[in-house]
């Protein structure tokens, strides 16, 4: 159902399953999140318990997720498609259809959108569905149920390990640079020099990742960062260059390029003038920001930022660092130790992509009659 118009009665509010409301194994219900529908468009939209709601079109084109509950008073958003199955045939089974379907690249093989990739009503309506006998289509419903949360399961307690890894690794750079002995207290401006290079020609976009990376945006094509959609004003970035985001920077994005490009107007690039170590000042701004301290000594100019574009505001800031043969120590155990930390997170990464692709091949199987459940029970 795609609420196209709003003709048919008095509109009210009322809240709705959007695509992103769809997550690959869940299902995220938020009763405070409203848009307005008429009464006649809810009625068609009934949600009920044992609906399949299926991803039409964006990133997550072809999730699915199969309703446990009935949801009165519900409505869903444009891109969301609701599947009803006939009462001879298995909902659970029907849902691993899809995503068995999904998995063998059914959609993009048969998508005639010239834009973006999507899962038309024609698609779905067209995507072949094996039906064995009803018995036959619970029992393997019921296998892979079984099956995936185990998976499932498993992949949890990865993610777990990644974010217990991290945690390990930030809380010890903390400690070591929350107080340094033999302190000296200075600024900001009395550390770094702002460089004012003119964009070199041919080189790609350096971005400061949150993750205190800092590389050729080509180098890692994540979501997340800030990016300007002009070239006015772009600067020269080299590797080594202490490179700090104005309006990220409080939420870790600083640190010391590993490439040479072009950065946007927002970044301050930098030197070390005063001999200090440039990969213990990029650590310690980088500590400053997630601690919550930059918050509180710059104004906010939009939803979680803190606007640091005044140079004269930003070498202002506060620093404490001890001697630079201190600082040189630190950088270097911590550039050591998150090696190591990194790579466990790679390996585990690595580890869940691999549990991913046994749960969609499973899958794939069980539907298709390649496993015989009865055996697998």
């Amino acid at each position: 159902m795609i609420n196209a118009s709003k003709d048919s009665g008095v509109a009210r509010s009322a809240p709705y399953l959007a695509a992103g409301s769809i997550q690959p194994e869940h299902l995220i219900l938020d009763e405070t999140r409203t848009m307005p529908f008429s009464d006649t468009e809810l009625v068609q939209c009934d949600l009920r318990k044992n609906d399949i709601v299926v991803v039409e079109g964006g990133a997550g084109y072809g999730r699915s997720h199969l309703l446990k509950q009935d949801l009165p008073g519900w409505g869903f958003q444009n891109h969301v498609a609701r599947v009803r199955p006939y009462e001879a045939v298995s909902p659970g089974f029907v849902v691993y259809c899809l995503k068995a379907c999904l998995a063998s690249g059914y959609v993009e093989a048969n998508n005639r959108t010239a834009t973006l990739p999507s899962l038309s009503r024609d698609v779905l309506r067209s995507i072949p569905i094996p039906l064995p006998p009803i018995e036959e289509q619970h029992a393997i419903a019921d296998y892979l149920d079984r099956e995936t949360a185990r998976i499932d399961t498993l992949i949890e307690e990865q993610q777990r390990l990644i974010a217990l890894l991290r945690e390990r690794r930030d809380a010890e750079a903390d400690d070591l640079l929350r107080s340094p002995s033999e302190a000296r207290h200075t600024t900001v401006k009395r550390v770094l020099q702002p460089l004012s290079r003119p964009a070199a020609s041919g080189l790609g976009v350096i971005t400061a990742f949150r993750d205190g990376i800092v590389t050729l945006r080509s180098n890692r094509r994540e979501e997340g960062y800030t990016f300007s959609n002009t070239e006015n004003g772009y600067q020269e970035v080299r590797p080594g260059d202490l490179v700090f985001h104005a309006l990220d920077g409080f939420a870790g994005a600083v640190g010391v390029s590993d490439s040479h490009g072009n950065a946007t107007p927002v970044y301050h690039v930098c030197v070390a003038t005063a001999g200090d170590d440039v990969a213990y000042v990029a650590r310690l701004l980088r500590y400053l920001g997630r601690s919550g301290f930059l918050a509180t000594q710059a104004p906010n100019v939009r939803e979680r930022s803190v606007d640091f574009r005044n140079w004269s505001m930003f070498g202002r800031l506060p620093l404490t660092l001890p001697p630079v043969d201190e600082q040189r120590r630190i950088a270097a155990h911590l550039d050591e130790q998150a090696a190591k930390v990194d790579q466990l997170i790679t390996e585990t990464e690595r580890f869940i992509e691999l549990a991913r692709e046994r749960r969609a091949a499973l899958i794939t199987a069980a539907v298709t009659g390649q496993i015989d459940v009865r055996e697998a029970a």
